[in-house]
């Protein structure tokens, strides 16, 4: 697979060296070592999760310098979601120690001769670092930043810092992002990368597919709606663990994780909806409907690899490397 695992099962103790707030909703929690050393090194695309409770553990990515012995991230409060958000704006304080697990990389910095990243609102953050690294290196770039207005994009004086190449797109002063017209400017060796709300991703990925053009890098924050086909479709099926051959019967309605914890099988997860990549398993053996928004379309076919959060047995047997 092309994505870096990096230290993706690694767990730890941080401390919360500084909270920052970016903009009217987005804080910024900079993490170090309790005891002065240098945290994990880290690839510009990575994510941890923040273990917040026993039960609330959530992914974020990293925007902060690759290269520095902190980690950063950046967090948009948003109250409708399933509560790591506001967890973190009301409770998260400069000095706590809380539990980290990763990094983890499923949405690498490919070598391209140029770019354009394509960022929405809370979407710029993984792009952050992938854009230090290619202004380092000289390399050709675009940066287009998106969101609902001008006082709400975070970020914005790390962006703008690296010249004419960004592009800020306030939508309720210059409407929505010119797609378009900036993919049609791309030379066709160009790596396009996407990352914000659904609506955005999916419209990048309609362009690159009209214009012919490779498909776009994304990075989901929330999971694609599935097709009525899929749930309609869904049956039981039976889950094998290739170590030691144990079964477990997973029912319509079940996850293969929730079965698991009902007989006592913990195994890492966070978003609970296929797009962290942290319960990524070995598939043995068995056929798979994949309904995570991480894997390809290529790495979906080769039924390799399958997020036991949201996907699902399509054989009456499915044999896991766990």
């Amino acid at each position: 697979m092309s994505r870096v695992s990096e230290s993706a099962h690694l767990e730890l103790e941080v401390v919360v060296a500084r909270v920052v707030q970016e903009s009217a909703t987005v804080v910024s929690l900079t993490l170090a070592d309790p005891d002065g050393g240098p945290l994990p090194e880290w690839h510009p695309g990575s994510h941890i999760d923040l273990v917040l409770t026993d039960d609330l553990v959530r992914p974020y990515s990293l925007c902060g310098i690759a290269s520095e012995p902190t980690w950063r991230v950046g967090v948009l409060r948003e109250p409708s979601s399933r509560g790591g958000s506001v967890f973190v704006h009301d409770r998260v304080r400069e000095g706590d120690r809380i539990t980290v697990r990763g990094p983890r990389n499923n949405f690498p910095l490919v070598d391209a001769p140029s770019y354009l990243f394509v960022a929405g609102g809370i979407g710029v953050t993984p792009m952050l670092a992938m854009l230090r690294e290619v202004h380092a290196r000289g390399a050709s770039w675009r940066f287009l930043y998106g969101g609902r207005t001008r006082d709400g994009m975070a970020f914005v004086d790390e962006v703008v810092e690296h010249g004419d190449g960004v592009v800020l797109w306030p939508e309720d002063t210059h409407g929505f992002l010119p797609l378009r017209e900036e993919i049609e400017a791309l030379a066709p060796e160009a790596a396009v990368y996407c990352c914000g709300p659904e609506p955005l991703i999916a419209a990048v990925e309609a362009v690159c597919a009209g214009l012919g053009r490779t498909p776009p890098y994304v990075e989901r924050f929330a999971p694609k709606v599935l097709d009525e086909a899929q749930v309609s479709g869904e049956r039981s099926f039976t889950v094998v663990l290739e170590s030691t051959g144990a079964r477990y019967e997973v029912p319509v309605g079940r996850t293969i994780i929730e079965v698991f914890e009902d007989n006592g099988i913990y195994t890492d997860s966070s978003c609970q909806e296929g797009v962290c990549g942290t319960c990524e398993k070995r598939v043995v053996s068995g056929t798979i409907d994949h309904r995570d928004s991480l894997l390809s379309d290529a790495e979906k076919a080769a039924n390799e690899f399958m997020m036991i959060c949201v996907s699902r047995g399509t054989s009456d047997e499915v044999v896991l490397d766990m």
